[in-house]
């Protein structure tokens, strides 16, 4: 009884594969799960409602609403109640949908009214599969969240043979129970920053020149976001300021400030670094920002055009004066030259427990990637150095290491 008590929606797309959605029902029930089904209109198709219906013993939900007595099927009450989407046959055309917000059905509708994890299964001919866009949209999916337990190969509906076939309902459970089970096992086994409450800053900022130009950099804010997923498994309470990112904000986040300049960041910051237990300043701030800044918007008739720039407010020193004995800040440092001295030296400026060290002159690493390559230096200039990995494994070593840092200043 791997999902005893588990409430699953259970979307059903227009897929010749929708027959293995009457399987997944009676295995998902097996399991100990209570299952409602959401259908596309087009669902309909391939397979009964009436099927789906016997087997999950619960009506079907297609319309918004039924016409017969104005029932209203509320999207949002179907969000609440599930502890798991999965939407399976996904097709090409719902993943699309599901990428760009679109909302016109009732699935789509539960999809984005969701707070629970939601998981996909693809079903298509290969070529639709591995078509730029759809893997786009996948890619999409999965930054918003989503899991994509990805098709086999094998023979498809179309007669060619490649990947595109819906996933086995054997082991799409599979996934839904060990997910379950990893969840759970977080709970009983709280990661060693629970209940710590943590400021972390991510992405760049923007400096306005005039009314549609702006002084800024390359960040993605990658690096910050994989932090804050980290943070929040490891039970962490996560206060993120973010500048200007194509992000989207992990769930459980305690608050989200949206800024543009260093002095939004700067004010967001300075309010909540007082209540944290820790602050991690993973965002690149601009040093500099334009003297004067036109409202409107400058026209290009000079062959030339100077620009005059002042230092943005330090974010990081404001915050090592102001952080207490019982306070960890931990930094970040992108050096081109004599990395490890200019860090130090940075790390000692601002008062940094501790710093992380990018260097451009690695590949894989810096502004965009996926993928970082660190060094860690602490205040006893221990320096560790980490070989090329993931932004989201790289974050677990960050975290690591502020851990056991904390963990020195709560003994003293």
């Amino acid at each position: 009884m791997d999902l005893k008590g588990k409430n699953i929606i259970l979307g059903v797309t227009g897929s010749i594969a929708a027959y293995k959605a009457a399987i997944l029902i009676r295995l998902l029930i097996k399991s100990g799960a209570q299952v409602k089904v959401v259908m596309t209109e087009l669902a309909k198709a391939f397979i009964s409602p009436l099927t789906l219906a016997t087997l999950s013993k619960n009506p079907i939900l297609v319309e918004f609403y039924n016409p017969e007595n104005g029932d209203w099927n509320s999207h949002v009450d179907l969000g609440i109640w599930a502890d798991a989407l999965l939407i399976a046959p996904a097709t090409a055309n719902t993943m699309a949908k599901m990428a760009t917000g679109v909302a016109d059905n009732l699935l789509l509708t539960t999809y984005l009214s969701a707070r629970c994890p939601v998981f996909v299964a693809p079903a298509m001919d290969l070529d639709m599969y591995r078509h730029q866009t759809t893997q786009e949209n996948l890619v999409t999916l999965q930054r918003h969240g989503v899991t994509v337990i990805e098709p086999s190969i094998g023979e498809l509906a179309s007669g060619l043979e490649g990947k595109g076939r819906m996933e086995d309902p054997e082991t799409i459970v599979q996934v839904l129970t060990q997910w379950f089970s990893e969840e759970s096992q977080k709970k009983k086994h709280p990661g060693k920053l629970e209940g710590k409450k943590v400021l972390i800053t991510a992405g760049p900022t923007y400096e306005s020149i005039d009314a549609v130009r702006f002084v800024g950099n390359y960040s993605s804010g990658k690096m910050g976001y994989a932090l804050v997923r980290r943070l929040i498994e490891q039970g962490a309470e996560v206060y993120l300021v973010s500048g200007p990112v194509q992000l989207q904000v992990p769930d459980g986040v305690c608050e989200f400030i949206p800024v543009q300049s260093a002095r939004q960041m700067y004010d967001a910051c300075y309010r909540l670094f007082p209540a944290m237990d820790i602050a991690i300043l993973a965002a690149a701030v601009a040093d500099y920002r334009p003297r004067e800044v036109v409202d409107h918007k400058i026209k290009s008739t000079a062959d030339s055009l100077t620009l005059e720039l002042e230092k943005t407010i330090d974010i990081a020193m404001e915050l090592g004066k102001l952080k207490k004995a019982n306070q960890l800040l931990a930094g970040f440092a992108l050096e081109t030259e004599n990395e490890l001295e200019h860090a130090q030296e940075k790390m000692r400026r601002k008062n940094f427990d501790l710093i992380v060290l990018n260097s451009l002159q690695d590949a894989g690493a810096g502004f965009g990637y996926d993928t970082n390559k660190i060094s860690i230096i602490g205040t006893d200039n221990k320096w560790i150095r980490f070989g090329l990995k993931s932004k989201d494994d790289v974050a677990l070593d960050i975290l690591e290491a502020i851990s056991e840092k904390l963990s020195d200043h709560e003994k003293n």
